[in-house]
């Protein structure tokens, strides 16, 4: 009688198969690129439990996904102050809109020359997770900051109710001295895979505040790598909200290519019923002075399973690296389940590196307290998570704010 674990990684293999099949043949400037990944995919192995990076996450919600191209839904339209970027993996997001200054677009020679070059500097330039987006994925937006862009960018990439796979990619390459606000946000509204690979190069000295915000489905996955690789002088800030996703599986990895960078990393996760969150994260300072600030806060209730590896390297060369990860962690019943493991893996001799990581119940005297001035325990309980969540969400990018994240991920909205 196999395993679960050996049957899950045929049924997605088999899944894997079929969606390769399905694909139209390549075409278009991402061509090499889904030629190359299409074969490596036959060789890779799926992903599955006997494997240490997938050992608590299940993928059968993926493999349960129709192994096809997700067809997009008729765009809405949208009405906003800010430049709002709609990704539906077919159509070109960038026809028809006038960019605003500090905005362009990269096309030919240097786009080939750049796409994939974050990924190879991170390590996950061939991870299946990669190559599985980069076999399916027909279009890339990719843009170049130089500048200072007064305007925040947001980026609309909706899976629908449909079934199938939307893969997504994105490429930024901000210029010395360059600044950049950012607001992605992904739904879904049914059973659907989405597949997301994102890459950003920040020059010496640039600046990019990364927000991403998530609200998906029970029966739906996300399956989300952004890679980063910071100059030196660059500052680097991502916060994730994410809630609501059968299968939620975010890789964000960054390299510090020569030190005296500063990189923030926020992140929170809510889980309930038996939906899966995993993160998995990876900070590499390859030069000195570099600076890490991170948090990750996860909320579990009913039977669900939250997740966190958060890996910190720290080579000799890294020498006065200064990071600080923190794990924190709300269980809300006694069949939900959290794992959590911050992991630091230092050479360098001259370094103040330190993690932490809880993981407890909401506190029965903050419940008291509440009660004791009239407030009912279920509001009370709604408060203390509120809180707990909201150290995190309040970081997100200004323009976040019309999306209602802390409503939405506590299910609120």
């Amino acid at each position: 009688m196999p395993s679960t674990a050996v049957r899950s990684s045929s049924t997605l293999e088999a899944w894997t198969g079929d969606l390769i099949a399905s694909l139209p043949p390549a075409t278009g400037p991402l061509a090499p690129l889904q030629e190359q990944a299409r074969a490596a995919l036959s060789e890779l192995p799926a992903p599955h439990r006997r494997q240490e990076n997938w050992r608590f996450t299940d993928p059968a919600l993926l493999a349960a996904t129709s192994p096809r191209l997700l067809r997009p839904e008729q765009a809405a339209g949208t009405a906003s102050a800010h430049l709002c970027l709609r990704l539906d993996g077919s159509a070109d997001p960038l026809d028809g809109v006038a960019l605003p200054a500090g905005l362009e677009p990269i096309a030919g020679a240097e786009l080939h020359q750049r796409l994939g070059a974050v990924l190879e500097a991170t390590g996950c330039a061939h991870h299946w997770l990669t190559q599985l987006n980069q076999a399916a994925a027909q279009q890339v937006l990719a843009l170049r900051v130089s500048g200072v862009v007064a305007s925040p960018l947001e980026l609309l990439l909706p899976a629908g109710a449909s079934d199938g796979l939307l893969p997504l990619r994105v490429l930024l390459l901000l210029e010395d001295g360059a600044e950049l606000e950012l607001l992605q946000v992904h739904t879904a509204s049914g059973a659907s895979a989405t597949s997301l690979v994102l890459e950003a190069h920040l020059g010496r000295g640039a600046r990019l505040r990364h927000g991403l915000l998530a609200q998906g489905h029970a029966q739906a996955s996300l399956l989300a790598q952004c890679a980063y690789v910071q100059e030196s002088g660059s500052d680097l800030s991502v916060v994730s909200g994410c809630a609501g996703w059968g299968l939620l599986r975010l890789e964000p990895r960054v390299n510090q290519r020569d030190g005296a960078a500063h990189t923030s990393l926020r992140g929170l996760q809510r889980v309930i019923d038996r939906q899966i969150a995993d993160t998995h994260s990876q900070v590499t300072f390859s030069g000195p002075d570099g600076q890490l600030e991170q948090v990750h806060k996860a909320v579990a209730d009913g039977q669900a399973r939250s997740v966190f590896n958060g890996a910190v390297r720290v080579p000799r060369q890294a020498q006065r690296t200064n990071a600080s990860q923190i794990s924190r962690n709300l269980l809300l019943s006694d069949r939900a389940r959290i794992d959590t493991k911050p992991e630091l893996g230092i050479v360098a001799d001259d370094v103040r590196c330190a993690h932490g990581a809880t993981v407890s119940r909401l506190q029965q005297d903050e419940l008291f307290y509440l009660q004791s001035r009239g407030i009912a325990a279920d509001q009370a309980a709604r408060l203390l998570q509120r809180a707990f969540c909201e150290e995190v969400l309040r970081e997100l990018p200004a323009i976040a704010a019309a999306w209602r994240p802390i409503d939405r991920l506590l299910g609120e909205a």
